[in-house]
């Protein structure tokens, strides 16, 4: 009780330390559930810990990648933002690089923060520290530090492969006491690794749902990780990334939208976090749901949700024999 007075109240998050995959942990809105929680999570903690911070749920989620070396040199090598608000595990969430909806002065902020922790607690090579950001008026806007992984992570591996910056081997060099300025950038073969990659392209990840594999399981989204994988695309502007990800993953929905009502749709696919809720929310627009409808069941940022309805906007003049929008948003010749 003690420790829900000091972070403002509930809801709080539960954070279980030392698993894997957010096992144990969550968004808590009632007392009795957070003590049920809390019990299951000292069973789980390796070190017998459950952290009860302030709830961030409904904050927009980010990431930065940094790197140091032994002489203080430190580099943002990029940073990514989850569609999905604060709530939901990262590793689940359909997340995009560079972020599309942060200001400026926000992300000098964060990005200030994040070359400042990476030194405050000396780590050398490759480090990923999240952050949760909201709109509060000012010109940057709210944010808070939420993890540092002062390690190599998953999401470390996306961030190589869209920037063409190899996070890995460049932290294994880091190790052997190299600089950063003496490690040479195998893949532009012309930079060394003391460059910030420039990335003028969108890069959208979206997670791989084994559900043909485990049928049983319930696959609401949450802080603890469901997923086995991911795709991941590149394109000129988001909603083409946005659409090669979705049919990279090879997942279709679990369920047949012609037989769901409006009120299912709504409660079942759009409130609900699921792998489901991309194609919803295209289904929402095609039933001529507005972008206002769509956020308030969402909790997703504007700018998204009025790209989701770019898509879907092509995708219905497609089947209206006008298939130029179909194209430029990253629909197929064989899907047009």
């Amino acid at each position: 009780r003690d420790a829900v007075d000091d972070v403002g109240g509930l809801p709080v998050i539960s954070r279980t330390t030392y698993t894997l995959g957010g096992s144990g942990s969550g968004v808590v809105e009632e007392f009795d559930e957070l003590v049920e929680r809390v019990r299951k999570g000292l069973r789980l903690s390796r070190n017998s810990e459950v952290l009860i911070t302030e709830s961030i749920a409904g904050w927009v989620e980010l990431e930065y990648e940094v790197m140091r070396d032994a002489d203080d040199s430190c580099i943002i090598i990029c940073n990514m933002e989850n569609i999905d608000p604060m709530g939901i595990h990262t590793g689940e969430s359909t997340v995009v690089t560079p972020s599309q909806v942060i200001p400026d002065d926000g992300h000098q902020e964060m990005r200030d923060a994040a070359l400042g922790v990476i030194r405050e607690l000396g780590i050398q090579g490759g480090c990923n520290i999240q952050f949760a950001w909201h709109d509060d008026g000012s010109p940057g806007g709210e944010y808070r530090v939420v993890e540092v992984n002062p390690r190599v992570s998953r999401s470390s591996a996306l961030a190589s492969k869209a920037t063409g910056y190899p996070i890995a081997r460049v932290t294994a060099k880091v190790a052997l006491g190299k600089r950063l300025h003496e490690i040479e950038n195998e893949i532009t073969g012309e930079t060394t690794a003391a460059f910030e990659p420039a990335i003028d392209y969108v890069v959208t990840k979206v997670p791989r749902w084994p559900i043909d594999k485990f049928d049983d399981v319930d696959f609401e989204l949450g802080t603890a990780m469901k997923s086995t994988g991911e795709a991941m695309s590149i394109g000129r502007t988001f909603e083409e990334s946005m659409v090669k990800a979705l049919r990279s993953s090879e997942y279709d929905p679990a369920v047949d939208f012609e037989e769901v009502s409006d009120a299912e749709l709504e409660t079942e696919y759009l409130e609900r976090a699921s792998p489901d809720r991309p194609y919803a929310m295209f289904e929402a627009f095609d039933r001529g749901y507005g972008v206002d409808d769509v956020i308030d069941l969402t909790g997703i940022h504007r700018w998204y949700v009025e790209r989701f309805e770019k898509i879907a906007d092509g995708t219905a003049a497609a089947a209206e024999s006008d298939f130029t929008e179909a194209a430029m948003v990253g629909r197929t010749d064989a899907e047009i």
